[in-house]
């Protein structure tokens, strides 16, 4: 047997958990956890990994749609 067969000891099994299933060892505040989110996020933009919002997307569409049938109507 290799050393990692042991069992868990009862401290490893019996890891606490907050309702959202993280580990309570590893939970931080929520202001933490959004400013890491909004830092992530700069950092993607800054290498270029940024995505188009959906609603700009969906505006963009009803645009052109209100466009076309508007040049349609009037024509």
């Amino acid at each position: 047997m290799s050393e990692n067969d042991t069992p868990p000891t009862e401290s490893q099994r019996r890891i606490q958990r907050d309702i959202f299933g993280r580990r309570m060892d590893e939970v931080q505040p929520r202001w933490e956890r959004r400013k890491a989110k909004i830092r992530a996020e700069i950092e993607r933009n800054r290498r270029g990994e940024y995505k188009v919002p959906t609603w700009v997307l969906l505006a963009a569409l009803i645009a052109i749609v209100v466009g076309f049938t508007l040049f349609v109507a009037l024509a």
